[in-house]
């Protein structure tokens, strides 16, 4: 039997929202009653975060159609860890766990929630290895990207232009920044 909670809450970037995130949403509303999706480095527009808090949460809303068990929660950068936990624990308030793939966060917030990994809500056949950072440099070099998002978040960026809009205020940025992680 597949394990359900009551109030479900996790925090990534989403910036675009992929296919492999796409599942997670699925999962994270599928198995709550309500699932807290917090929209990580909400007050950040860079390289990174390459669109803005209103595309990210309309590529959310586009992902999840139909579902209506869900809140949408702008969580803001701090750089500071021990404060954002304080502001995750005031934004979410209690949980019956609290999904994050990332280990600072799983660190920050280790006693207060228990912790699930994104990969333990989706089943196997469901699963897709895709990262935010393979979706942008496939932006950067204008091809292949729409293969790695969901059909209706590719259209949605296509519409507005937002992936020329990208190349052109990040792309070499992009590019630059993956050559110097992998050389």
């Amino acid at each position: 039997m597949t394990e359900r909670w009551e109030r479900i809450g996790m925090v990534a970037r989403w910036r675009p929202v992929h296919r492999g995130q796409a599942a997670v949403l699925r999962a994270l509303c599928d198995r709550a009653a309500e699932a807290l999706i917090g929209i990580g480095s909400a007050n950040r527009y860079n390289v990174r975060n390459p669109f803005t808090l209103e595309e990210t949460m309309d590529m959310i809303h586009l992902v999840l159609a139909g579902r209506e068990n869900y809140r949408l929660i702008p969580v803001p950068d701090l750089d500071d860890g021990p404060r954002w936990r304080r502001l995750v624990l005031d934004l979410f308030g209690p949980l019956d766990c609290f999904v994050t793939a990332n280990p600072y966060v799983a660190s920050l917030l280790a006693d207060d929630y228990p912790l699930l990994r994104p990969v333990d809500l989706v089943p196997p056949e469901e699963r897709v290895a895709i990262e935010g950072r393979m979706v942008r440099r496939a932006m950067a070099q204008g091809d292949g990207w729409r293969d790695l998002v969901p059909p209706e978040v590719a259209d949605y960026i296509a519409a507005r232009r937002l992936d020329v809009r990208f190349r052109r205020e990040f792309g070499l940025q992009t590019l630059a920044l993956e050559a110097a992680i992998v050389g």
